[in-house]
């Protein structure tokens, strides 16, 4: 294959993934943005497979024989629920790659078409370094958020006296190391930046909370997509560094939108949840509620359901650890059939990951137009007769609003409490991932229905029949 008619269909690859992008953006879409995607990744593959400079098509097939039957076997065993742990585990795959191929790079030049060993350019060492630093932090902080959200850790924020200014003293020795590096071309040094990079990943997630996690997930998917372009500006592939860029720019992008949901500061969460309470405060705050809450069974539910005009649903991480999003939707045809108006509301950092609840309800066949964001419905719930929240505990909380003192306090919540009446389907009293208990509990409108979400819901079924 020619150069020209390469570049020439990375182009048209590149194409692909940008109107992939574009139909990612709306529901409605979203099926059209993936196929996009996916002839665009062919593109791009069977073009490399076919570039004058690859020496063994054997191993390349192997890897992509071995990869993609390990990946088809995720895929298939994968539950919804674990999805952004999925994510975070992909991450590191991504940073660890960069690493490697800066290495292998260091270690053969030639091979790469950018001099002879000892005698690499500057601008091609530091491409190196950098590429390198960004992959290490990518691999251990998603390593480190893997293990806080498949629960090996604690969600609740980790930190020490000092970390911070630690953290920053790192990062002014790994830039020297880059530089130093770049000006020697010492294995050393390579080693030496690599080796603080990975541990000021471990340290930059350490101090963030499960509240502020699905932010982290975002921008780790954001590191990944630098640590591609740094790999591209290192082999020289025009494609790598266009799509490495398009991904590290939108997970920033979408880390800020989420930011701006929450009410936190995306410069604080880059630098390792700088200004996040200590562990002591969370302690505290989460150990304020006691259990004096109106509770009430499926045949209560049903009855108020029934009875209302308008219902507002808020889905959250429950309904996906029970996957009641196809029985639920039962529930909705039901309510719907007894010409009662039916809505859902999601929070932008609902579930674990941007997007979480939206993916559930198209898995369900929920109507996009049943579906609204925080901004369009909030205001509505003054005039809702039920909010049925199902697991939805952080995004619910009124303390966000009302305690200063809480790590969630400045997010914006969905207003469920303004309803007539509340009913918050939830296995226990325990506070949500945050670690903060809901005060919305104990409100004289709220009745708690306490059990599995899905089997609950199946009963509220029945009892509409």
């Amino acid at each position: 294959m020619t150069p020209n008619l390469a570049s020439f269909l990375y182009l048209i690859s590149s194409l692909c993934f940008i109107w992939a992008l574009k139909g990612l953006s709306s529901p409605a879409s979203a099926r059209y943005g993936n196929y996009t995607g996916m002839i665009g990744m062919l593109i791009a593959t069977t073009t490399t497979l076919f570039m004058p400079n690859v020496l063994s098509l054997e191993w390349i097939l192997s890897g992509i024989l071995i990869g993609g039957s390990i990946g088809a076997f995720i895929a298939y065993r994968l539950k919804m629920t674990a999805l952004p742990q999925l994510m975070a585990a992909f991450h590191s795959l991504v940073g660890l790659a960069a690493v490697c191929v800066a290495a292998s790079t260091l270690e053969n030049p030639d091979s790469f078409g950018i001099g002879v060993l000892g005698h690499v350019p500057f601008s091609n060492l530091l491409e190196m370094g950098i590429g390198s630093a960004i992959g290490a932090i990518t691999f251990t902080g998603s390593v480190l958020a893997f293990s806080k959200l498949q629960g090996l850790l604690s969600g609740k924020p980790l930190s020490f006296k000092g970390q911070h200014i630690l953290n920053a003293l790192l990062g002014i020795l790994l830039i020297v190391l880059i530089f130093l590096f770049a000006r020697t071309e010492s294995s050393f040094l390579f080693w030496a930046l690599t080796g603080v990079a990975f541990l000021l990943g471990i340290l930059l997630i350490l101090p963030i909370g499960g509240a502020d996690m699905p932010v982290v997930v975002s921008m780790l998917n954001s590191y990944s997509g630098w640590a591609a372009c740094g790999i591209g500006f290192t082999l020289s592939n025009p494609l790598l560094i266009i799509t490495g860029a398009l991904v590290g720019a939108s997970g920033a992008i979408l880390s800020y939108i989420m930011c701006k949901a929450m009410n936190r500061s995306i410069i604080n969460v880059i630098l390792g949840g700088f200004g996040t309470p200590q562990n002591d405060d969370i302690l505290s705050s989460s150990q304020t509620s006691q259990a004096l809450v109106k509770t009430g069974s499926a045949e209560d539910a049903a009855y108020l359901l029934q009875n209302a005009q308008s219902v507002i649903i808020v889905p959250g991480y429950g309904m996906a650890v029970s996957q009641a999003q196809h029985v639920l939707r039962e529930m909705v045809d039901l309510l719907k059939s007894k010409n009662i108006s039916v809505r859902f509301a999601i929070h932008p950092v609902a579930g674990r990951m941007p997007g979480h609840m939206n993916v559930l309800l198209a898995e369900a066949n929920i109507p996009y137009e049943d579906v609204f964001e925080l901004d369009e419905i909030n205001r509505d719930f003054s005039t809702a007769d039920v909010a049925f929240v199902i697991g939805a505990n952080d995004i619910t909380n009124p303390a966000a609003k009302n305690n200063p003192a809480s790590p969630i306090y400045g997010m914006p919540i969905l207003d469920v409490e303004k309803a007539k009446t509340v009913l918050f389907l939830k296995r226990s009293m325990a506070p949500g991932y945050a670690g903060v208990d809901n005060e919305l509990f104990e409100k004289e409108n709220t009745m708690m229905l306490f059990g599995d979400a899905k089997k609950m819901v199946e009963h509220i079924v029945k009892s509409l029949d």
